[in-house]
C-alpha cells in the first residue's frame, strides 16, 4: 500500500498529483498496491473536489482520502510536525508492505509534486529486491540487472579478480512490467 499526504484540496500541485495517480491507478493495482490519501479536509471538501477533478479532467478518482482534520494521524505518521497547525507544510509519501511495515518514504515540499513514475520505480524495485537477496541499484529499472548481496568474508575480498568484484557483481534481472 501507498499512503500519502496531501496539503489541502483544491489546490493546484495536489490537484495534479491526483490527476496523474487516478491515470496510473492501473499500474498500481497491477503491481498489487493500494492507494491510500491522506488529508486534514471534510469528506465533502474531498468529494466535491473529486467532482471538479472528474469533470475538468475527465478522471475519476477511486483511491480512498482518509480526512484527518485533527492531524492525529498526520501526526502520529510524522507526516506533520508536532507543533504544526496544518498540513501544509509537506508532502509525505509512505511505501508500506503487507506486513504493514513502511518500506520506504519521500517528503516533498508543499510547493514540488511527487513523480508518478518515480513512486512506480520504488515500489518495483522493493518488490524486486523481496524476491531474494539481492539489491536495486540508483536509477534501477524493471527488466535491468540488480546487484547480488556482498559476500562480506576476507577471503572472498582477496580472491576477487577485480577490485570491486567482491562486491559489485551483477546478478539476475528484474521482473519486467
Amino acid at each position: 500500500m501507498i499512503l500519502f499526504s496531501h496539503p489541502a484540496d483544491f489546490t493546484p500541485v495536489c490537484t495534479t498529483e491526483f490527476v496523474a495517480l487516478a491515470e496510473s491507478a492501473g499500474e498500481f493495482e497491477q503491481r498489487d498496491c493500494a492507494l491510500m490519501a491522506l488529508s486534514v479536509d471534510s469528506l465533502f471538501s474531498h468529494f466535491a473536489w473529486l467532482r471538479l477533478i472528474r469533470d475538468r479532467y475527465d478522471i475519476e478518482v477511486r483511491f480512498p482520502i482518509v480526512e484527518d482534520p485533527t492531524l492525529v494521524i498526520g501526526r502520529a505518521y510524522g507526516m506533520v510536525a508536532p507543533n504544526d497547525n496544518d498540513s501544509a507544510t509537506v508532502r509525505t509519501t509512505f511505501f508500506i508492505d503487507p506486513e504493514g511495515v513502511i518500506r520506504a518514504m519521500t517528503c516533498y515540499p508543499a510547493n514540488v509534486g511527487r513523480s508518478t513514475p518515480e513512486m512506480l520505480r520504488t515500489l518495483d524495485a522493493l518488490q524486486a529486491v523481496d524476491n531474494g537477496p539481492v539489491l536495486a541499484p540508483a536509477n534501477w529499472k524493471p527488466g535491468e540487472a540488480l546487484l547480488a548481496q556482498p559476500d562480506a568474508s576476507l577471503d572472498t575480498v582477496f580472491s576477487a579478480k577485480g577490485q570491486t568484484d567482491w562486491f559489485m557483481k551483477e546478478t539476475k534481472r528484474g521482473s519486467k512490467r
